[in-house]
């Protein structure tokens, strides 16, 4: 099943690859009825991220900004200064204060924001997530990806980088993090059927999205255990922190890295060979994605939302519903690997 689960994502990131270029997201085939003239109404949306100031959801931001300029309603991002629940949970309280329409988020820690979210429904504003496949409290969740193909991939381009052999490490931004967890959990699966003579070293490390923290743990890491060869990524910044570990330190060809970053971020390490793969999505695009959807939920056209729908975006065109028993759970299929030969094409 994880075999097919892979294949299939292969073949639509490979499509969407050929679709997407850096530079600002095509919207010439969004739905023309999402404007404030076609509501009738401007509406305030705000965009809840992780954390402010990194090159992830700076990326997200501008997508966020373009569905501004695209409809006319009020819509920006936020986000606390640090990887910190209790900021991110006290930044939706404000909104609910403030009387905002609808709250797009990426949740920290999915049990964090439960309650604030349920609260903030409970004013009758509209929550959309991303990257939060187990949450409750919201209208729809928008997920990029079968969360565990994506690990798959990571993993079987780590396992080839390491001859199939050795052990390896695996980093998460948060432990309570569920689209990131579900990424390694696909990634140990795949090395489990596929790489048998592979072993993961020890638990996974929680990094708080930070490159910094990145770096100093696999730093230990590498200590405590010598014997480590490869890197699994789930967070951007890990990519940053393990190339810079490596190129420190020498390790190029010796220690191995496969995971979620951007070009902006790891593109010098992938044009030295520090490390060679990456994996991501356009935050650009999931942040346009969520506007959508709460701009069609507080029209009240849910009857649209379901699977098939098309939001016009590359990635987004035709989402899925695979849990029956949650049809608010929207899966796209928007993700791509790059590596020094293409990363020109990602440059954002």
């Amino acid at each position: 099943m994880l075999r097919a689960l892979s294949a299939a994502a292969v073949a639509l990131a490979l499509s969407f690859a050929s679709a997407h270029a850096s530079g600002p997201l095509d919207t010439s085939k969004v739905r023309s009825d999402l404007t404030a003239k076609a509501s009738g109404k401007t509406y305030s949306i705000a965009t809840v991220v992780k954390v402010d100031g990194i090159a992830w959801f700076d990326r997200m931001r501008e997508g966020v900004k373009q569905f501004k300029t695209d409809t006319g309603h009020d819509t920006w991002e936020v986000g606390p200064s640090q990887a910190d629940a209790a900021a991110q949970v006290q930044l939706v309280e404000n909104l609910i204060a403030q009387g905002v329409d609808a709250i797009c988020i990426v949740p920290f820690s999915v049990e964090a924001v439960e309650p604030v979210l349920k609260k903030a429904r409970d004013h009758g504003i509209v929550v959309i997530s991303h990257e939060a496949s187990n949450i409750e409290n919201v209208d729809y969740d928008i997920e990029a990806f079968d969360n565990k193909a994506y690990g798959a991939k990571l993993m079987e381009v780590l396992g080839k980088q390491m001859g199939g052999k050795g052990k390896y490490v695996a980093t998460v931004g948060s432990l309570t993090s569920k689209s990131q967890n579900e990424w390694i959990d696909g990634g140990i699966a795949y090395q489990k059927e596929h790489f048998p003579e592979m072993s993961l070293a020890t638990n996974r490390f929680e990094t708080y999205d930070d490159a910094n923290q990145d770096y100093n743990k696999l730093k230990e890491a590498l200590t405590t255990y010598p014997d480590v060869t490869g890197i699994l990524g789930g967070p951007m910044p890990t990519s940053a922190g393990a190339g810079r570990l490596i190129a420190e330190r020498g390790l190029k060809g010796k220690v191995f890295f496969s995971g979620t970053g951007l070009v902006s971020v790891a593109g010098q390490y992938l044009k030295d060979g520090d490390i060679a793969y990456i994996q991501f999505w356009d935050p650009a695009a999931a942040g346009y994605a969520m506007n959508e959807l709460a701009v069609m939920t507080l029209d009240k056209k849910n009857a649209d939302i379901k699977a098939g729908l098309d939001l016009g975006l590359p990635g987004y065109d035709k989402l899925q519903t695979p849990d029956a028993s949650k049809p608010n759970l929207l899966y796209g299929a928007g993700w791509v690997g790059v590596t020094k030969d293409n990363m020109g094409d990602y440059n954002f």
